[in-house]
């Protein structure tokens, strides 16, 4: 399903999946002339009157997972616009698809698709933009700045103040310096891939940054009494999600641990 607002002259495409009675919830931004992300490929059917009603220059891709990059191969193909991403995904995007079957199923199967590399800074119709890498959710991560509007799209980077699952590869300390980075720049408006406009966007990052930050401390401090990775999900996070089963395993507390606990060793041995 599709649907869409316009909020500070950004249109807002909101973009639902159903698997079972499952339904998973992403966002695409069209804001000065250009498309931020690309939605799944499971939806290309409903996007594609959407691609052919709305005029874009350029697309940039906040990172390489399928679902915000389903679709672009159909946008090379049928719009001829220039696609950009970091230079870290440039080899994901050109390769056959390899991520795990659950997540073919909920996105669907995107194709290869060639991209360019993006610099520090990307021009929209009007506008400027810094790209800003923020890894932690993918290592091709970036998030995209507008001094002057204050502006802010964040990508995967927020979703949520409080993390309670995250994906094997994910890392929350990266998350962590990424968000700080973030704090860092004069913005009010937040647009998140998932959650869509956040209101008071600045003070919702703060809050998740300092819940993550009482998490590592949390952590750390087991770690120090003895206890061992899986002894630590347990104590803070007993809850067993659906997500865990269904994805075999690539998403699970258990790595909200994990990564913490991978930065405390590497600190100990500098």
């Amino acid at each position: 399903m599709i649907h869409m607002t316009e909020l500070e002259d950004v249109n807002c495409v909101k973009l639902v999946t159903k698997l079972g009675k499952a339904g998973r919830t992403v966002y695409m931004y069209i804001v000065d002339g250009m498309l931020i992300d690309t939605g799944p490929v499971i939806l290309l059917e409903e996007l594609i009157p959407f691609y052919q009603e709305h005029s874009f220059n350029l697309v940039m891709l906040t990172h390489s997972h399928e679902d915000h990059t389903g679709t672009a191969s159909w946008i090379k193909e049928n719009k001829n616009v220039p696609i950009y991403i970091h230079p870290k995904g440039i080899e994901i995007c050109e390769k056959p698809v390899s991520y795990p079957m659950y997540r073919q199923q909920t996105w669907g199967i995107r194709k290869p698709f060639e991209v360019l590399p993006v610099e520090s800074t990307i021009q929209s119709a009007n506008l400027e933009w810094k790209v800003i890498y923020t890894p932690g959710h993918a290592n091709d991560h970036v998030s995209l700045f507008h001094e002057e509007s204050g502006r802010l799209f964040a990508g995967d980077l927020y979703i949520s103040p409080e993390t309670k699952i995250i994906m094997k590869d994910e890392s929350i300390p990266m998350i962590i310096h990424s968000i700080r980075k973030l704090l860092s720049l004069n913005f009010e408006s937040l647009f998140c891939s998932h959650t869509g406009f956040v209101p008071n966007g600045r003070a919702m990052l703060r809050k998740k940054m300092i819940y993550l930050e009482e998490i590592y401390a949390k952590v750390e401090e087991l770690y120090n009494q003895g206890n061992i990775a899986y002894e630590i999900k347990r104590k803070l996070f007993p809850k067993n999600y659906k997500l865990i089963e269904y994805s075999e395993g690539e998403y699970d507390t258990l790595h909200i641990v994990t990564s913490i606990l991978e930065d405390i060793k590497r600190k100990i041995n500098i």
